[in-house]
């Protein structure tokens, strides 16, 4: 049976464990120039519907440093959806490569692709989900905290995506998730359910609130993004005048754990969603660590996918 990896909700607890694991032991490898090649001979599809520098940077150099290749396919390079189905090019496509990673707009077309999919397939973002980004934000946890038992993660902004994943990854997990949001944009109604459903095992506490400074208090993480994500433009002016309270700024701060770390996924838009003074400090800010992570990361996921562990 063909695994894929579109939603952290579909992983085990232990095998988020072992994934972290194994990313960490990848970075350790490549960090010391050793001769580590899991990947020769394994070539990934890579599908940018919406554009990314981390992302395609991170799965192809990722790609490159373990002797794998990767193939960039952009919206001029096919017609996902438009000229032929998603159906028929997932078909065609999982001929051509070893795994395919795609980042789109409406979860559904990912979903799709993978029920046709003969390789694995890999989220690297959708309107509701961005696993990959979660799996690195979790190795930065771990390595800067030594834990990501216990802990309380609070997420600020819009409802979007990134929260919706933290949601399932608290949910998983078992630890302590607050998510602060305005009510118009709150984290979708589904994923909760579901997260809530999956938190009665876990003990995992994820409470949604619409306050800012309860969310803070004592967090050992503090976590937002950008207010309009792509594709959302239309949104923007009412997004701002809702979200202004929900800036990560130095007043916030000062209701985290002393020893707090800054997460955002970037791009940042300094001045809005977070203060420059916060992402910019050097003793809580996590933002560079976490950006790199991404490798080690979508690496574990892939050698994982295809059983190269």
């Amino acid at each position: 049976m063909i695994r894929h990896c579109l939603s952290l909700k579909d992983l085990t607890k232990q095998e988020i464990l072992e994934l972290l694991d194994l990313s960490q032991q990848i970075k350790n490898k490549i960090k010391s120039k050793q001769d580590y090649k899991p990947l020769s001979g394994v070539i990934l599809g890579m599908i940018f519907e919406k554009p990314s520098t981390r992302t395609r940077l991170s799965f192809e150099a990722g790609m490159k440093r373990l002797g794998g290749d990767a193939i960039f396919l952009s919206p001029r390079d096919i017609q996902l959806g438009r000229g032929e189905t998603i159906e028929d090019t997932a078909r065609v496509i999982s001929r051509y490569v070893d795994i395919v990673m795609i980042r789109t707009f409406e979860h559904s077309r990912i979903e799709r692709f993978a029920q046709y999919s003969t390789v694995p397939v890999i989220n690297a973002l959708t309107d509701l989900l961005h696993p990959c980004q979660v799996l690195a934000d979790l190795l930065t946890i771990k390595e800067k905290l030594g834990r990501i038992e216990d802990i309380k993660v609070a997420f600020f902004g819009d409802g979007n995506n990134m929260a919706n994943s933290w949601i399932y990854a608290a949910a998983v997990l078992g630890f302590e998730l607050r998510v602060a949001t305005p009510v118009d944009f709150a984290p979708n109604g589904v994923v909760v359910k579901e997260a809530l459903e999956l938190a009665t095992k876990s003990g995992a506490r994820i409470i949604l609130t619409n306050n800012p400074e309860e969310a803070a208090k004592d967090a050992d993480v503090l976590y937002t993004d950008v207010w309009a994500s792509m594709g959302q433009e239309d949104q923007k002016e009412k997004k701002h005048a809702l979200m202004r309270p929900y800036q990560v700024n130095r007043e916030l701060v000062k209701y985290a754990n002393k020893d707090y770390i800054f997460m955002h996924c970037l791009p940042a838009h300094r001045g809005e969603e977070v203060e420059a003074e916060v992402i910019d400090d050097e003793k809580h800010s996590v933002i560079f660590d976490e950006a790199e992570n991404r490798t080690y990361a979508q690496l574990a996921t892939i050698m994982n996918l295809i059983g190269r562990v």
